[in-house]
């Protein structure tokens, strides 16, 4: 066993083939020579997905990113990144080449992937495909806050919910008092601070969590695998996080904050059972004061007078 594991390795090391392994952080915990050639990686550095994306931006190398806003682009992209099990696309290189790279993503986020140079393989349609893959991202993209938008969350929560998938958490988000913030500051200051929040919640949530927008100042957060009570923690620290935040330049001291209401998966639930007692838990939050975060009970609140 420990030769056919040795000459695995070996061939593995000298393959034309990309192979990388990312842990649930997104730091690269395995890559071939081939990769770390490919991506500009010294043999046992230890670096992110996102350190690997800006070092090689910035350096004009590696995978063509046509955007003028790295930031923004890094939000758009941690949003969708290893959300699904499985998933194949094209990326073109500075070098010329055109890879064709296939995910494979754990319950717990771990994420294997490989790639294959395509770049003889029928140049004439790599176009084609190139503006599907993207008109197909961009489907799935809301387009304020470049997270992802109501469709593609549904798409999780069904895996999520599938007969032999993970189960999890569903938690249900809503930004405090947003219309009293549109009516003193105006509606370009709330969409700043709408983007201030996904941009934050992007960098505090898990890679195995789906992170997105499904209107207004209403967001959801998917979080496979996981029990209420973690969801809860994870939650009440990015929400520590979101308090801290100084969204308007021209008011410095101005702070907003959410509420969140979380309901655990059960078996033959549907995406609509979850958001209904993930509001109902919602409800209760706002009810409480706001600014906190509430775990759905198994009896409705009371009704009260309506809560923003």
């Amino acid at each position: 066993m420990n030769d056919i594991l040795e000459r695995l390795r070996q061939l593995e090391q000298s393959t034309p083939v990309l192979v990388a392994l990312f842990d649930a952080s997104d730091r690269l915990r395995y890559a071939n020579a081939a990769f770390r050639a490919t991506m500009f990686i010294a043999e046992g550095e230890d670096i992110t997905w996102e350190e690997m994306v800006r070092r090689n931006y910035h350096a004009g190398r590696g995978t063509v990113i046509n955007t003028s806003d790295i930031d923004e682009w890094i939000i758009v992209h941690r949003s969708r990144r290893g959300k699904q099990r499985h998933k194949v696309f094209e990326v073109d290189f500075h070098d010329g080449r055109w890879l064709l790279v296939t995910q494979v993503v754990s319950d717990d986020g771990w994420m294997l992937a490989h790639a294959v140079d395509v770049t003889a393989f029928r140049p004439d349609e790599r176009a084609m495909r190139l503006a599907r893959d993207r008109a197909l991202y961009a489907s799935y993209t809301d387009d304020l806050t470049g997270v992802a938008n109501r469709r593609f969350v549904g798409a999780r929560v069904a895996d999520m919910l599938e007969p032999d998938g993970p189960g999890g958490a569903f938690c249900l988000i809503d930004l405090d008092q947003f219309k009293a913030i549109n009516d003193r500051f105006g509606h370009q200051a709330g969409d700043l601070i709408l983007r201030d929040f996904a941009a934050r919640m992007v960098r505090e949530v898990r890679r195995s969590d789906c992170f997105g927008r499904v209107g207004g100042e209403e967001f959801v957060l998917v979080l496979p695998a996981t029990s209420a009570r973690a969801a809860r923690g994870i939650v009440e620290q990015a929400l520590d996080v979101v308090r801290q935040a100084r969204a308007l330049t021209a008011q410095p001291d101005f702070a907003y904050s959410f509420s969140a209401g979380i309901a655990e998966s059960r078996p033959g639930d549907t995406f609509a059972d979850l958001y209904s007692r993930a509001d109902r838990a919602l409800y209760a939050a706002k009810m409480a004061g706001r600014s906190r975060v509430e775990v759905e009970q198994d009896r409705p609140p009371a009704a009260v007078a309506s809560a923003e």
